[in-house]
Order: structure tokens, then C-alpha cells, then sequence
């Protein structure tokens, strides 16, 4: 079980509307591996990845912290990286289905209890980060189906796949617009990995961070107005915001620890992520203005 940490009571600034609230407030207190934290729509509830006793699979925990709880106990293989349809009905993830020493990663789809498993993209190459559009008619993935990671797209009924992006750099870690006009990734094609936006279509695409550093897994806010990330631009991995023209760039975090996988609550008011700052992976959720 875990504690809620008391916030601070007073908001320290960091750029002008965009300030951490006191300090973080841990979720879990186990330790144990964890990334990939997806929202519920409602915020009643935190997907998350979770290595437990050799088993890579998903969890989920309240908001207000507590019991963890296996979503897919039925499966044996390793599955991971959730992600909720925007009505809160269905989750989209990947399974990998072990073969020897080697996994034949592939997308499936369940309902938000872990009912009705099934296949969504079947096994062709690494099948990766799958993300539900914010219409619900789509889902956006990486694949390396065509020789590197590329950015794909799928109807919800399995058809219809469309490449979005064609480089030879890594193209990783895509995120809706919440209007599902544009996609937020992470891409290599300048040199480091840099966060990236481009049309929903493919087009137009343009680099928002530069610099020496490795920046990752990007992650709007609901309101569309700001982009968490991360980077080790300080020299260990932080999660930085910045606007969605990738202005204003400031250090949410800020510790020394490894401080990961950024995912807005649907209120756009806090921002869980895992950080090993009390020696663990766990989970913490931030206030931000």
C-alpha cells in the first residue's frame, strides 16, 4: 500500500504559467519496475508497465495511490505499454509472444477491465507504443515493418495501415494533438533524438528541441498548449515542459534521480512520472500551474 506525501503549500515558479506546486506525491512504494503511465479519461485510475516477480505485464493503481492490481493475470508472456481509447472503454497495448530466446512483439486491444483480449496488428516486425487517435477511429504506432522505426496508422478494425513517416532515423514514442490534428515524436534525423511535431497526415514536419541532449517521450497537455518531455540536457534524465512551439523550456523536476515517462492527468492540472529518487522505479504525480 502506499501514502499520499503532503504538498508544500507554497508554488515555487518556474516560467510564467508553468510551475510545479510543492513537492511530488508518491503513489507507490514497492520499487519494482515501472513505466509507460497512461490515465484513465475519468483520472480515477493509472495504467502503468510493471516487472513483478520476473513478470513484465500492466497494472493499474487508484489515483489516490493503493493496491496494484494486475490487469491481464490470465497472461503468461510479457505485455506492456497501455493506452486508454479516449470514452475509457477500450486499452490498446503490445504483447510479445515468446518464441525461444526471441519475442514476436504485436498489438492487441481489451476492454478497460482486461475483457475481451484481441489481436489489433498481428506480428510482421517490432510492433511498439501503440496510441489510440483522440476520434477513436485509429491507432497510431512504431513499427519497423519497412527496415527502421517508422510511425503508422491503423483503423480500430484492424484495416487500412498508412505510413506516416518515411527516414532512416529512428522515428519513436508518438503522441496525439488532443484535437488529433498533429503527432509529438521523438526522432533521431538530426543527429540526437530530438522531440518533433508534425500534421497528423505526416507532413510538415518540424523539429522543436535541439542541443546535445537525448529528449523523449513526449506527452501533450490536454489543453494543447504545453509539452512535457524528457531530457538529460542536465546531465541525468528530468522531465521538461516547454510550449508546443517549443519555447520556454523549463526543468519540471529537477533532481537528481532518473525522472521518466511524463503523462498528463486528463484535468491538465498534474503530471505522474517515474523517478527512482527513493531508490526504486515508483510512480509520482506533481501539481503544475
Amino acid at each position: 500500500m502506499s501514502r499520499r506525501v503532503a504538498l508544500a503549500l507554497l508554488c515555487l515558479p518556474l516560467v510564467p504559467a508553468v510551475s510545479p506546486c510543492g513537492e511530488p506525491t508518491r503513489l507507490t512504494t514497492d520499487g519494482s519496475f515501472k513505466q509507460h503511465l497512461a490515465w484513465s479519461p475519468d483520472g480515477k485510475t493509472l495504467l502503468f508497465t510493471r516487472i513483478h516477480k520476473g513478470k513484465m505485464a500492466l497494472w493499474t493503481v487508484p489515483a489516490g495511490g493503493g493496491e496494484m492490481t494486475r490487469l491481464l493475470p490470465d497472461h503468461s508472456e510479457p505485455h506492456f505499454d497501455g493506452h486508454f481509447s479516449t470514452d475509457g472503454k477500450r486499452i490498446v497495448y503490445v504483447y510479445d509472444q515468446v518464441q525461444g530466446t526471441d519475442g514476436q512483439l504485436r498489438i492487441h486491444t481489451c476492454a478497460a477491465d482486461g475483457s475481451d483480449d484481441q489481436p489489433l496488428v498481428p506480428h510482421k516486425a517490432f510492433e511498439e507504443s501503440p496510441r489510440f487517435s483522440p476520434d477513436g477511429k485509429k491507432v497510431l504506432w512504431v513499427s519497423t515493418r519497412d527496415g527502421n522505426p517508422d510511425l503508422y496508422t491503423v483503423g480500430t478494425d484492424g484495416k487500412g495501415v498508412t505510413r506516416l513517416t518515411n527516414d532512416p532515423a529512428l522515428d519513436l514514442h508518438p503522441a496525439w494533438h488532443p484535437d488529433g490534428t498533429r503527432i509529438a515524436f521523438a526522432s533521431g534525423r538530426s543527429g540526437k533524438q530530438k522531440i518533433h511535431v508534425m500534421n497528423a497526415d505526416g507532413g510538415s514536419v518540424t523539429r522543436l528541441t535541439d542541443g546535445a541532449s537525448l529528449d523523449a517521450w513526449p506527452a501533450w497537455r490536454p489543453d494543447g498548449k504545453r509539452i512535457a518531455f524528457v531530457s538529460n540536457r542536465t546531465g541525468n534524465y528530468d522531465i521538461w515542459l516547454m510550449t508546443a512551439e517549443g519555447k520556454e523550456l523549463a526543468n519540471l523536476t529537477n533532481h537528481s534521480a532518473q525522472d521518466t515517462a511524463p503523462c498528463w492527468h486528463p484535468s491538465g492540472k498534474t503530471l505522474a512520472f517515474v523517478s527512482t529518487r527513493n531508490g526504486g522505479s515508483d510512480v509520482y504525480v506533481i501539481e503544475v500551474k
